[in-house]
């Protein structure tokens, strides 16, 4: 079985080192006021309880999955245990709203533990993770009273929250769904249809579920202006917080699913339940967005922590087993044969984790960080923050989880056989994190909103300032030893993107197809500039502590692998981009009769 030990040496690395957090909290109002101390102590606190709580059940969980009874679905054994130890230690309400009962702590710090829960328990975690969206989205648009009824035992985590959209005829195109909302006296409203694909609608880990669900008042327009958003609890409740009577609200199947087997995804139905608006009518899908923007960063985390535990395996078992002889000469002669690790594919397999796993951690972090200043920062920071958010959301979620497939198949690689095989772990990881580029908006859908809605629509503005403040970095640390080994590339790599930009924005009203033929090519080609640019301010960081600190070689070391093995992937990249989209779309539909 894999074990799994935090990578708290890094997450350090990524916060301070490279993005100086402790003094950005310390200048930004943050109402926790996060300090460094505390936040070391809330990571290596994050990590035993990932190792030693969650990390046990990752197995157990896959085998056993949850099981479905007469509506009701339990969780494999150890898992309420678990969640009791993980809410009773404050970990739901992590980042929530000091006002109603959260702690507040900067989203910089509460992803690096997301990571941490993502790499332990991803199907544990998403229960968790899910609560913690729920209570954003109404914190940002419910009632004063349904904060306060809501919210403290979200925080608490003696209640989940779930996301409701998805209906079986309506997938990405929410303008479709048909689940009604029908106005009672006193204000509630009576919700039917059905919902599928719920995580978590339906579970025995809490003592209640509040259900967001989007539906449609009887006079409202089609499409997605015609969508409200309602509170949905699972057990009605009263005016003093107390539960009541079982509202209807039913689990009518589970899902069997490829990987996170103890997640409960749900079939759920409305048989008229008592629900409460949020906000005002037709604006549930802005709102809900609030929620989903959340997950979808929260779901780049968890191709992250796949791939992270994914490489810890890897990297033991290159050093464990013995097969074969470097071609240098023996570096184990006493034994029978030298360990894998010495072989060059080998090492590229695990450079390629690494390299992949660390730059996204720093890209996480970046985004993060951005996020924290939109809603901390003051001005043109904020404003500025915001616009990155916005800009680097569907990279964060598209481009994390692509890498963190290619990097768990590439740790099944590294263990041959024994990586195809069940007691090892290895494939387990491969199919957990296949949903993430599907689920919260497939990869393709956050490609499109990359570059349709984000680049395109304010005309490259934000994109092509982003390109700039990456120049004047590089130039201003040009002139430190060693930079320009680092440095060139980057400059080399995001002038090709900047010029590829240019190019799209040129054409694209010609040849309106170019968004759909080019979007996922673009946000890969977008990706890797950016850890390309992170890859080099660590290697700054790096070079003068790496002859005498074995983690700063290694650092200095994988971003040379990064600019000479994984950046070149760039001027491939453009020149896809840079394509007339009737290499996609000129074929005829008939080519794909079957």
């Amino acid at each position: 079985m894999l074990e799994y030990r935090a990578p708290l040496r890094d997450m350090r690395f990524a916060l301070y080192e490279l993005f100086q957090a402790d003094a950005l909290w310390e200048r930004l109002p943050i109402p926790s006021e996060p300090s460094r101390e505390l936040a070391d102590a809330i990571l290596e606190e994050g990590g035993r309880i990932a190792a030693e709580v969650l990390s046990p059940l990752l197995r157990s969980g896959d085998e056993e999955g949850v099981r479905w009874e007469d509506g009701n679905v339990y969780t494999p054994a150890g898992f309420r245990e678990a969640y009791r130890t993980f809410a009773e230690g404050g970990w739901v309400g992590l980042g929530g709203n000091p006002e109603y009962g959260g702690q507040g702590i900067p989203k910089m710090l509460s992803a690096m533990v997301e990571e941490m829960v993502a790499s332990a328990g991803g199907a544990f975690g998403l229960y968790a993770i899910l609560t913690s969206g729920a209570a954003l989205l109404l914190d940002a648009h419910g009632r004063e009273e349904q904060k306060n009824r809501f919210l403290p035992p979200l925080y608490e985590g003696r209640w989940a929250g779930v996301m409701c959209l998805t209906e079986a005829h309506a997938g990405t195109d929410l303008g479709m769904l048909r689940t009604r909302a029908e106005p009672q006296s006193g204000g509630t409203y009576r919700l039917t249809g059905t919902k599928i694909f719920i995580t978590g609608g339906e579970q025995d880990l809490t003592e209640n579920i509040i259900h967001l669900v989007l539906a449609r008042l009887p006079d409202a327009p089609a499409g997605t202006r015609g969508i409200s958003l309602f509170i949905v609890p699972k057990f009605l409740v009263n005016e003093d917080g107390s539960l009541g009577e079982r509202n209807a609200v039913h689990c009518g199947s589970i899902e069997h699913k490829m990987g996170l087997h103890g997640s409960s995804t749900c079939v759920i139905n409305y048989d008229g339940a008592q629900g409460y608006l949020v906000g005002e009518p037709g604006r549930g899908l802005n709102y809900m967005f609030t929620m989903m923007n959340y997950e979808r960063v929260s779901v780049g985390l968890q191709g992250l922590g796949c791939a992270e535990r994914s490489w810890q395996g890897a990297a033991r078992y290159a050093r464990e087993r013995l097969q074969g002889r470097a071609l240098r000469g023996p570096v184990n002669p006493d034994g029978p044969a030298d360990p894998i690790l010495v072989h060059g594919d080998v090492r590229r397999m695990l450079l390629t984790q690494r390299a992949y796993i660390e730059g996204g951690r720093a890209f996480a972090a970046f985004v993060n960080m951005q996020l924290d200043l939109a809603k901390y920062g003051e001005g043109a920071e904020r404003e500025q923050g915001a616009a990155l958010v916005a800009l680097l959301t569907p990279i964060a979620k598209a481009f994390l989880t692509d890498l963190g497939l290619e990097a768990c198949v590439l740790g099944q690689q590294v263990l041959g056989g024994h990586g195809y095989i069940r007691e090892w772990g290895m494939e387990q990881l491969v199919r957990d994190v296949r949903i993430s580029q599907i689920y919260e908006g497939t990869n393709g859908i956050q490609a499109l909103d990359l570059l349709g809605r984000k680049v395109v629509a304010d005309q490259g503005q934000t994109a092509l300032a982003l390109f700039g403040k990456i120049r004047e970095w590089a130039a201003s640390v040009t002139d430190q030893p060693g930079a320009i080994e680092f440095v060139g590339p980057v400059v080399v790599a995001v002038d090709r993107l900047h010029s590829t930009t240019l190019w799209l924005l040129n054409h694209v009203t010609e040849d309106p197809d170019l968004i759909n033929s080019s979007a996922v090519d673009y946000l890969q080609l977008f990706g890797n500039v950016m850890f390309g640019w992170l890859w080099a301010r660590a290697a700054l960081v790096a070079l003068p502590q790496a002859e005498s600190d074995a983690f700063y070689a290694a650092k200095l070391e994988t971003a040379r692998f990064f600019m000479a093995r994984c950046l070149p992937r760039v001027q491939a990249l453009a020149a896809m981009v840079e394509t007339p989209s009737a290499t996609v779309m000129a074929i005829s539909d008939q080519a794909f009769d079957v």
